[in-house]
């Protein structure tokens, strides 16, 4: 069956009358029924991750096209470490709005270096496991795919309990709610920091990663070797030919692979990176290679007999000596961050890329623009997925941005104490609450004026599972004991409709029921009779 739009119907009918074929052809397949059979493959529509790949694609081209038309149309992801947490990501999209649309998954391969590593916690320095990468995009596949078939699975017994009591119009609106069903199923953003290697290496590990279901690569232009978190000191690029080469790598894996509208999104650091390790290959004035390296700093050299085991340059004639420093990187001159990211943008959509990522020290929506205006007088649909990062401090940036502001326009700033705008006395002052709005509309803000197509937070779900326990831990091991636990999480989730508080059901028990039934008939061993606690939630 393939995969529907999640804006277009679709009908299983055609798949009804072949499976009754298929069925009355082999007259010794006892027990199977069409309607099982049905039911089965609409709850398991992608049957790959290409599939899904190939699906997810589509849907971020046309959100892409979309943005074009209007800005208002930017998206949005949260990031993810375990496929549970998508999957109820997912669910709570569906439930407060309706639709999955413009709302996908990042993988953060921060998240997977803290988190998922079998050496346990790492830093953000491609110190994990390459394969821990696509096994956490095929994890979260998994668990949105579960998502479906445990939905519809509902929607196909309240369908059965239509039809037995005759309620016709209840039957149709429910076989309507199953032929219009929209999947969990959205793209998924998947962070191959640098490629893990030499271009070869980026090649192996993209394809690996799309045929998990990745339909978007985001891959950043440090060095391998010596990457570092995009909000850490250290950060080392390579010259532009390395980039691209390693672009293409992901287009070709993409393109051997069928998925011919596959996305890259290219990632620098070069404004908050003031370090390169080798010096760019360059054959004539003013080609890429020599563009790159006019940025570094340098100093003239008069007397070469003098400098020993140096490289030298010549820069319009002027024999010139690159900084070197003790560890044998070559450090480029202060103040060229913006323009190297300019030129590190344009390079890059020039040579495939699809989307733009510029890691900023802070959630800026002038500097951010300042860099992609420039960017777009020569790519003029150039657009940004950008990182709405915890490493921000936002309360603090934006009482900053604040304050500054309403200093220069010459308001009394005498209340304020621009040393201890994080104090929870300034909350509720017209500062505090003026910085909270500019933060609320952020997102819609830089999407109109910045170019940012894609907002993502990278570890949203490392910090609420922090936050969540840390709540829970101090009530139940305290005085509230298991009143921790049921006020804190069980009521809430009782009276939010959070669906796991039926865990049992969330887990798959009620499918496997429907399975025992298909397999067994009345034979069936099931677990949801009256005695399965999971009854007392009914309500």
């Amino acid at each position: 069956m393939t995969p529907m739009n999640p804006t277009t119907p679709t009908t299983t009918r055609p798949d009804a009358r072949e499976i009754e074929a298929l069925i009355a052809a082999h007259p010794r397949w006892s027990g199977i029924t069409p309607d099982a059979v049905l039911r089965m493959r609409r709850q398991n529509q992608f049957r790959t991750g290409l599939d899904i790949a190939r699906y997810t694609a589509g849907i971020l081209r046309r959100d892409m096209a979309a943005y074009d038309a209007d800005p208002a149309n930017y998206t949005q992801s949260l990031g993810c470490w375990h496929g549970f947490i998508a999957q109820q990501k997912m669910i709570s999209v569906k439930k407060h709005f309706g639709t999955t649309k413009g709302r996908y998954l990042y993988l953060s391969g921060w998240m997977v270096a803290a988190l998922r590593s079998e050496f346990g916690p790492l830093p953000d320095q491609s110190m994990h496991e390459k394969t821990s990468v696509p096994a956490l995009i095929a994890e979260l596949y998994t668990f949105l795919r579960q998502a479906d078939a445990r939905e519809l699975g509902m929607l196909f017994r309240d369908l059965d309990a239509a039809r037995r009591e005759g309620d016709i119009a209840r039957e149709r609106q429910l076989q309507h709610a199953v032929e219009t069903y929209q999947t969990h199923v959205v793209p998924v953003i998947a962070d191959i920091d640098a490629g893990f290697g030499n271009a070869e290496a980026t090649y192996l590990l993209a394809k690996k990663m799309i045929e998990a279901g990745a339909c978007a690569l985001q891959i950043e232009n440090q060095v391998s070797d010596e990457k570092q978190c995009g909000h850490q000191d250290g950060k080392v690029t390579v010259p532009h030919e390395d980039f691209i080469a390693k672009i293409r790598a992901c287009r070709y894996a993409f393109l051997e692979l069928g998925i011919d509208d596959g996305i890259i999104v290219a990632r620098t650091d070069s404004l908050g990176a003031g370090l390169t390790k080798q010096i760019a290959v360059s054959t004539r004035a003013g080609d890429i290679g020599d563009l790159y390296n006019s940025y570094l700093d340098c100093d003239e050299v008069a007397d070469l007999s003098s400098q020993n085991g140096d490289v030298i340059l010549n820069r319009g004639g002027r024999l010139m000596r690159p900084k070197r420093l003790p560890s044998n990187l070559y450090q480029f001159r202060e103040g060229t961050g913006a323009d190297r990211c300019v030129l590190d943008c344009i390079t890059a959509l020039q040579n495939g890329a699809d989307l733009l990522w510029i890691e900023t020290e802070k959630p800026d929506i002038d500097q951010i623009a300042g860099m992609v205006d420039r960017v777009r007088a020569v790519v003029p649909d150039a657009k940004l997925v950008y990182n709405n990062s915890p490493s921000f401090n936002w309360t603090l940036n934006f009482r900053q941005q604040v304050f500054d502001a309403w200093s220069r326009e010459g308001r009394d700033m005498t209340a304020y104490d621009r040393a201890r705008l994080m104090t929870v006395d300034y909350d509720e002052t017209p500062l505090g609450r003026e910085a909270d709005e500019r933060i609320r509309t952020f997102q819609r803000d830089a999407a109109a004026r910045a170019g940012i197509f894609h907002h993502l937070i990278t570890l949203p779900t490392y910090h609420t599972a922090a936050l969540s326990t840390d709540t829970l831990a101090k009530a139940y091991f305290g005085e509230a004991g298991m009143l921790g636990y049921v006020k804190g999480v069980q009521r809430r989730e009782i009276r939010e409709g959070i669906a796991c508080v039926k865990h049992q059901n969330m887990a798959g028990s009620d499918l496997g029921d429907d399975h025992k039934e298909y397999f067994a008939g009345d034979a069936a061993l099931k677990a949801g009779g009256s005695h399965n606690t999971m009854n007392q939630f009914a309500a």
